[in-house]
């Protein structure tokens, strides 16, 4: 189902959440926030109902110039006050895991736990931020401001060096849906990647030590799109944070280990 609400584009599992305890779902970059099956299917598991959140500027959220990771959360808030959840594990991929630590950080005595997956980590303002990408063209033209990344736009194309095997292989399995939905996001324009973008390079608009809820860090050590060391950053500036490296995993391959992430 999905529905407008306070003008972002809301994707949930049931017609009325009302009290239930919810998956917060923050997707990656870009993507359209549709509820992906693979989501659903480990929400199902554990009991929890879904709500998916498209960020300003992408699928019909209207864009929002300028926007922090904590105006995410910000904007988030209110989406969930008119939902009515009871509970929220805040879970982001890639690109959304800077808003699920922020949505913690926003909502202390909402959010019980948060779950990332090949998060970055903030800014540094130093080159070793970009240490182990294989494609960081995107984010090296967005600390140079929004006209350096819309001029990179017009000639980004995707590196297939970003992925090992194992992304490939879940891209051809469960996480199909993953790749399909890029590509969706994709033909609907590039300002919601480069909002993302502008936004992960440029202070977040909160403090990791602000973030009181338990955090696990999941992270794959083959990942050459977001490196271990990003996981290995939050890990040391979150309060309370678990880091669950996977060694066998790169960027995509990572999130066939949500469902153990959420029975933990």
């Amino acid at each position: 189902m999905h529905r407008t609400i306070a003008a972002l584009r809301v994707h949930t599992s049931h017609d009325d959440i009302a009290g239930r305890d919810v998956l917060l779902w923050h997707h990656g970059s870009p993507q359209t926030g549709a509820i992906l099956p693979p989501v659903q299917h480990a929400a199902d598991a554990r009991g929890l109902a879904v709500v998916s959140v498209a960020r300003p500027a992408y699928a019909d959220s209207p864009r929002i110039p300028g926007r922090t990771v904590a105006d995410v959360a910000g904007g988030i808030e209110p989406v969930l006050d008119e939902l009515g959840v009871a509970s929220v594990v805040s879970v982001g991929a890639s690109g959304g895991g800077p808003h699920a630590l922020a949505c913690a950080a926003a909502m202390p005595d909402l959010v019980r736990a948060v779950i990332t997956f090949a998060s970055p980590a903030p800014f540094t303002g130093d080159d070793d931020w970009f240490v182990g990408m294989q494609a960081p063209g995107g984010l090296r033209a967005a600390v140079e401001g929004e006209a350096a990344r819309r001029r990179f736009a017009e000639t980004d194309r995707f590196d297939p060096a970003q992925f090992v095997d194992a992304d490939y292989a879940a891209l051809e399995d469960d996480w199909g849906s993953l790749g399909a939905d890029a590509g969706a996001a994709e033909e609907l324009g590039p300002d919601g990647l480069i909002d993302d973008d502008l936004a992960f390079t440029r202070p977040w608009g909160f403090e990791l030590a602000e973030v009181t809820a338990s955090v696990l860090l999941v992270q794959g050590e083959r990942d050459r799109v977001i490196p271990p060391a990003h996981a290995r950053m939050l890990a040391a500036a979150l309060p309370h944070a678990t880091l669950d490296l996977r060694p066998g995993d790169g960027h995509v391959s990572v999130l066939r280990h949500l469902g153990a992430a959420l029975a933990r």
